[in-house]
C-alpha cells in the first residue's frame, strides 16, 4: 500500500468515526446555553433574595420547620418565579443549541438528542415532584438541595448521550445539593451557586473547548 493510499484510508476511518460519534452523541449543545442558563438563574436568585427581605416573607428562607399554612400562603410567588426561570433558561438554551446545530449542518432533534432529553426528563420530573411535596408539607428548606441533587443526577445520566463534560457538572451539583442539606438556612445561596455560577463556568469551558 502506497503512502497516499494509507493516508486516504486513515482519513476515511476518521470520517466514519466522526459520523458514528455524531449519531451516538448529541454534540450540538452550545456553551452559550450554559452561560444563558446560569445568568438567568442568578437573576432569579437575586429577585428571590430581594423578596425575602420583605416583612411578609420573613422566615420562609430561614425557618427550618415552617407550617404548611405559612408556605401555602406565601410560596406561590416563589414557585412561579422558579417556573419562569426554568422556562426562560430552557428557551434560551434551545435557541443557542438550534443555532449551533444549524451552523454544523445537523438536526437538533435526532436519535441522540431524544435519548439525552429522555435521560434528563425523568430525574428532573422526580425532583420537581419532591420539591412540591416538600413545600406542601412545610419543609421548604429541602427544596434547593432536592433541585440540585435531582438535576445533577439528570446531567450524569444524560452525559452518556452528549459531551462527557456535562457529567462533571452533574457530579458537582449532586455534591453541592448534599452539602446544602446540612445548611438549611442557606438554600438560596447553594441554589445560586449550583444553577448560576457552575452553569456559567461550565458554559464558558464548553464554549472555549468546543464552540470556538
Amino acid at each position: 500500500m502506497s503512502q497516499d493510499q494509507h493516508d486516504e484510508t486513515i482519513e476515511a476511518l476518521k470520517e466514519i468515526r466522526s459520523i458514528m460519534d455524531r449519531s451516538a452523541r448529541f454534540i450540538s449543545l452550545s456553551g452559550w446555553s450554559g452561560i444563558w442558563a446560569g445568568t438567568t438563574a442568578l437573576v432569579g436568585a437575586f429577585i428571590a433574595y430581594r423578596w425575602l427581605q420583605l416583612p411578609q416573607y420573613q422566615g420562609i428562607g430561614s425557618t427550618i420547620y415552617a407550617s404548611a399554612e405559612h408556605f401555602d400562603h406565601y410560596t406561590m410567588n416563589f414557585v412561579l418565579l422558579g417556573i419562569a426561570v426554568a422556562v426562560i433558561a430552557m428557551a434560551g438554551g434551545l435557541y443557542f443549541t438550534y443555532r449551533k446545530a444549524s451552523r454544523l449542518g445537523q438536526k437538533m432533534w435526532n436519535n441522540a438528542s431524544r435519548l439525552m432529553f429522555g435521560q434528563l426528563f425523568y430525574p428532573v420530573f422526580a425532583g420537581g415532584v419532591f420539591s412540591l411535596l416538600f413545600i406542601y408539607y412545610g419543609c421548604g428548606m429541602f427544596v434547593a438541595p432536592a433541585c440540585l441533587v435531582f438535576y445533577g443526577l439528570a446531567l450524569i445520566s444524560a452525559g452518556r448521550h452528549t459531551y462527557s463534560d456535562i457529567r462533571y457538572l452533574g457530579m458537582l451539583d449532586v455534591a453541592l445539593g448534599c452539602t446544602a442539606m446540612f445548611f438549611p438556612g442557606y438554600g438560596l445561596i447553594f441554589w445560586a451557586i449550583g444553577f448560576g455560577v457552575l452553569h456559567i463556568f461550565y458554559g464558558v469551558m464548553m464554549w472555549s473547548k468546543y464552540d470556538k
